[in-house]
């Protein structure tokens, strides 16, 4: 089929377009509380969102739906490697920007850029890359015999990676990756990224021993990290009982979410009339911007935000079933874990099912790199439902 009567996927881009819309409309809401206690401008973090999110993250979606689908995956340990790069300039003094403690932000002026955002999406390309390079195909049955016609059958193929010698090397991928996260400390972005690369690995067909020494090595080492980091230490014992454990210190910011979802009721209180934006819940244009919304649209709208969620999940796992080439299927599948673990996370903290993480919210959550990076991935599985499109 011509390239040029080829259409991506409408249904994917409807769902995208959703969130990307209600990201703005939240955020104006809570913006218009926030943005005054802080700068006195109820549009200061709207506008930032816009011109440093929403603007040129449109402009890397185009790109990402331009870029011919195999210079993508040709390229991509270059793109993972610029994106190291990036991420160890945070610990350069005058460039990086030390917040609450952790060195996570390139400075440049008043411009600040997170590079951890960047690693998520070059880590899911660059390991579809990898993975797909690496498959072989196999007799599915060893005896082919004859049909009732006499003719002889043909074989049964599978493609499965082969098992010697990727291992080792993805281990050691990781592994650069979580020297780098822990030293800034970014335990949260690790998670997601760690996870990420297991489903991938695990859906290219590896040996199925190697994802389960994969998911027991990584229980075992956030076992650790939290038995000997006090303030994770903390915040787990505060999810076990966050109405008894300093409930005005580490508690304060489950209970008042808590609060402001069970005030929403089935209906909400209406958009933009919040009480707990207010000063109350701490970080309500990031974090927790879930519990704002669950009190403003009740129940229904939450549920809503969930549905449009897994919808979303839903038509790229589809789309990457769909997919003819195994570099588009593990990206596909890539991107849907990335965005669907951040939303659970995000959302599941909100509601005292999860301990709180940090994670912001996918498309919803105030920040300019997490918008502008998650529009670009969003352009590149247009482009991948695109190649799979039929006239």
């Amino acid at each position: 089929m011509d390239k040029q009567t080829r259409k991506p996927d409408v249904i994917l881009l409807s769902i995208i377009a959703a969130l990307i819309f209600l990201g703005i409309l939240f955020l104006a809401s809570v913006s218009s509380s926030f943005g005054i206690q802080k700068f006195g401008d109820p549009l200061y973090f709207l506008s930032h969102q816009v011109l440093f999110g929403f603007i040129p993250g449109i402009f890397f979606a185009i790109s990402g739906y331009l870029i011919p689908v195999p210079l993508l995956k040709k390229f991509s340990p270059i793109l993972l490697l610029s994106s190291l790069l990036l991420v160890a300039l945070v610990f350069v003094p005058g460039i990086g920007q030390q917040i609450g403690g952790a060195s996570r932000w390139i400075a440049i002026g008043s411009l600040s850029f997170q590079p951890t955002e960047l690693l998520k999406l070059t880590f899911i390309l660059y390991t579809a890359s990898w993975l797909s390079r690496r498959q072989v195909l196999v007799p599915f049955q060893k005896w082919h015999g004859t049909g009732a016609s006499g003719k002889k059958q043909e074989p049964l193929w599978s493609r499965i990676t082969r098992g010697k010698e990727i291992l080792l090397p993805f281990l050691a991928v990781l592994g650069v990756i979580s020297i780098l996260l822990l030293s800034q400390p970014d335990l949260s972005t690790l998670g997601v990224i760690g996870i990420t690369g297991i489903i991938i690995y695990f859906s290219a067909l590896t040996p199925i021993w190697h994802t389960i020494f994969l998911g027991g090595g990584g229980v075992g080492a956030l076992v650790l990290l939290v038995m000997f980091e006090p303030y994770r230490l903390e915040r787990l014992i505060t999810f076990l009982n966050p109405s008894t454990i300093d409930p005005l210190g580490s508690g304060y910011q489950i209970k008042q979410a808590l609060v402001g979802i069970g005030s929403g009721g089935i209906t909400g209180v209406g958009l933009g009339m919040s009480y707990q934006k207010f000063g109350v819940l701490p970080e309500p244009i990031s974090d927790s911007i879930f519990a704002v919304i669950a009190e403003e649209l009740g129940f229904i709208g939450a549920t809503l935000l969930v549905l449009l969620f897994l919808a979303f999940v839903y038509r790229t796992i589809l789309l990457a079933i769909r997919s003819q080439d195994m570099f588009s299927r593990l990206t596909a599948i890539g991107i849907a874990s990335w965005i669907s673990i951040q939303a659970f996370v995000n959302m599941g903290a909100m509601l005292s099912i999860l301990p709180l993480t940090g994670i912001p919210l996918p498309f919803i959550s105030y920040g300019g790199s997490s918008l502008m990076i998650t529009l670009c991935a969003m352009g590149i599985l247009l482009n991948v439902s695109q190649q799979n499109s039929h006239a």
